[in-house]
């Protein structure tokens, strides 16, 4: 089995390496000492294609695969592994075609952050045991 990236998949990498080094690396212990979060990060991410990498064209992603999708968490998690994190928070995989439609759009461009919650009272960070749910997920 060939596991050599295809020439797309090259250029990828290495337009997401060289933001990271670029954009990211600068700024990752000033961004942890000071606590902040890099919402300018994420957004410029989303202008690259990044936070839609897997989502359909439809719904303003780049409709790439998982490879394309590991290539840029490899990337990102080289220089800052919490804004890979922070991207990962945008995969696409569940919801109704309404929310998808209504949501997935502006996380794809990084006009909207993704996240999820994972600690609640009754469950510490046993994600299968949270009870918790949006009005809107009704």
């Amino acid at each position: 089995m060939d596991f050599t990236l295809t020439a797309e998949q090259q250029d990828l990498q290495k337009m997401v390496r060289e933001f990271a080094e670029a954009e990211i690396r600068p700024h990752v212990m000033e961004w942890d000492e000071q606590q902040d979060f890099p919402t300018s990060i994420l957004k410029s991410l989303g202008q690259l294609g990044v936070l839609g990498i897997v989502f359909p064209e439809s719904l303003g992603g780049a409709e790439m695969g998982y490879i394309e999708y590991a290539i840029v968490m490899e990337e990102l998690a080289r220089v800052d592994p919490s804004i890979a994190l922070s991207v990962a928070a945008h995969i696409y995989m569940h919801g109704s075609k309404a929310l998808k439609e209504r949501y997935v759009p502006k996380l794809a461009t990084g006009e909207w952050i993704g996240c999820w919650s994972l600690t609640e009272p009754e469950a510490g960070s046993d994600a299968a045991g949270t009870r918790t749910r949006d009005s809107w997920a009704r």
